[in-house]
């Protein structure tokens, strides 16, 4: 149920156009200070993984790995995507809080 609302609150960040998606736009995202959050596919490659977990963690903004290239993909309504970048405060919080969420122990 949790999956649904976070690809329900990604599909509202691309429809507003507040969510950057594919490598190149949200690395470029997290370089200029827009990205709030960002979200690599689980089966993105090792180098997605790592190359988005430094660049987060040098530019201090909160990074997950969740889903795959076709959910994030159909969530906003494109083809597969390794990664996307959330960059409205409110969405970032909303899918930060759902995520921290889903990694406590029931």
């Amino acid at each position: 149920m949790k999956q649904n609302k976070i690809l329900s609150l990604l599909g509202l960040a691309a429809r507003g156009r507040n969510l950057m998606s594919g490598e190149f736009q949200t690395e470029e995202a997290v370089k200029n200070g827009s990205a709030l959050l960002v979200l690599v596919a689980e089966d993105a490659s090792d180098n997605t993984k790592k190359l988005f977990r430094d660049k987060c963690s040098y530019y201090e903004i909160p990074c997950y790995v969740y889903g795959t290239k076709e959910t994030l993909g159909r969530a906003i309504g494109k083809m597969y995507r390794a990664s996307v970048a959330v960059c409205e405060p409110g969405l970032a919080a909303g899918i930060k809080k759902l995520l921290d969420e889903r990694e406590l122990p029931a």
